[in-house]
């Protein structure tokens, strides 16, 4: 991302509140079990992904960088700046003014931010280097199609 386009995350709008039925029943990922037609209650999802609203804002990925910890092109990462990163949570860092999604990985006093594909290398956090974490990557949306 470019500098001009970071300021873009910050242009928040306010999202409609809907509320999703969530079913009382939880979904076999084996043998299916007898679905109920029960509705236990109803789901906002902004109350169920967004912890701490004013710290929150979404970001969409680009990239195969971080593909092995399931991060994919276009998915949606829900990020909060008021979490303290610790090891290996993923992160949005900025280096040098671009906004990059890493792993945060801490050995010794060095610090590394680590792709999550091979083909792609770690970055070692000097003091010489503008960077800085974001926030933490609390969630992660994608189509499932894909």
């Amino acid at each position: 991302m470019t500098k001009n386009k970071k300021v873009d995350l910050f242009n928040f709008f306010k999202i409609k509140k809907n509320n999703i039925p969530v079913f009382l029943d939880k979904v076999s990922a084996g043998f299916p079990s007898p679905a109920s037609d029960y509705i236990e209650n109803k789901l906002n999802l902004n109350e169920y992904l967004i912890k701490n609203p004013p710290a929150t804002f979404i970001v969409k990925a680009q990239g195969l960088s971080m593909i092995e910890a399931n991060i994919k092109p276009n998915d949606l990462l829900i990020v909060d700046r008021s979490l303290t990163p610790i090891n290996n949570h993923i992160v949005i860092a900025s280096i040098f003014g671009d906004l990059t999604v890493k792993k945060l990985k801490k050995r010794s006093n060095i610090t590394f931010l680590v792709s999550a594909n091979t083909n792609y290398p770690s970055i070692q956090i000097k003091e010489e280097m503008d960077c800085f974490i974001w926030g933490v990557v609390t969630f992660i949306i994608h189509d499932a199609k894909i």
